[in-house]
């Protein structure tokens, strides 16, 4: 029986250091994620309204300037940019991502990557190494961006997908991120990052009237990929904000597990030690008893 209480007591204390672990972790993750919240939360209006914008001048401009980024043509090769996080203990986060990405190239390019012509290009080390391991077409410049995360960093992962679309090595992007709603939730989501999309025009919506100074074509040329690398930012910070929100949530729900098994372990410990204790009076009871006789 002493057998069984070591072996108990040595399960109790793993949980119980699993547990200290599990609760630094979370704390960790909080006080990042009110940095990464704020950081997502001034951004948005900004990326919003210039994603917006663009839309408004590629649809209203159709056919009166020549736009590179935003011309339509059929798609023999696909860039999919997806972001997950370097690390892992985030719950789903990952695995949803890279689900998610898999399901639109199966579902939206299944003739392209039957060809070879769907690439991905992983920023994050965990989606990297799962498309490199499985044998998928990577571009492996940009997966670290995270190492030390600044808007110079991703410009430069902007650039590579747009001069790919403008040279015409790749007909389209899509960008696969996790979009941040808060703490415990996020949205995973596929946004066409190029050509730039078109805003549906309804009955009764005015279009915009934009006045360009100085050259229209001059202007918009130097603009677009300013607000691109704007786009690309947001949805890196709203991933980074939602990785940080989903271990969060993943390390309290550990702790919270960690509790409920030590309960059951120190109950079945106690059960053993009574018992144990039970046995040794029995004995003692019984090697009297018998002394007298």
């Amino acid at each position: 029986m002493s057998g069984a209480l070591k072996e108990v007591r040595n399960r109790i204390k793993s949980v119980q250091s699993t547990q200290q672990i599990t609760k630094a972790m979370k704390m960790v993750s909080a006080a990042k994620l009110r940095r990464a919240q704020d950081a997502i939360t001034q951004m948005r209006p900004y990326a919003r309204k210039l994603q917006e914008m663009l839309s408004n001048i590629v649809s209203n401009g159709e056919g009166d300037i020549n736009i590179k980024l935003a011309s339509q043509r059929p798609v023999e090769k696909v860039l999919v940019i997806v972001v997950t996080s370097d690390r892992g203990l985030c719950g789903g986060y990952n695995s949803n991502l890279i689900k998610l990405a898999k399901q639109t190239i199966r579902e939206k390019y299944s003739a392209q990557s039957a060809k070879g012509n769907a690439q991905i290009l992983p920023i994050g080390k965990k989606g990297y190494e799962h498309f490199t391991k499985n044998n998928f077409k990577v571009e492996d410049h940009y997966w670290n961006i995270f190492t030390d995360l600044s808007f110079e960093k991703v410009q430069t992962a902007a650039k590579f997908a747009m001069d790919a679309f403008a040279s015409g090595a790749v007909d389209a992007v899509e960008l696969v991120y996790s979009e941040f709603k808060n703490a415990a939730t996020q949205r995973f989501v596929v946004e066409q990052f190029l050509p730039v999309p078109k805003t549906e025009k309804k009955e009764g919506n005015k279009q915009a009237d934009f006045i360009f100074e100085p050259d229209k074509n001059i202007l918009i040329e130097e603009l677009m990929p300013k607000i691109l690398n704007t786009q690309l930012y947001k949805a890196i910070l709203d991933a980074n904000a939602s990785e940080h929100g989903a271990r969060m949530t993943a390390m309290d729900k550990a702790t919270e597990n960690a509790n409920e098994l030590l309960k059951s372990l120190k109950i079945s410990y106690n059960r053993a030690r009574q018992a144990a204790i039970t046995t040794e009076l029995t004995e003692i009871v019984s090697g009297a008893a018998a002394l007298q006789g």
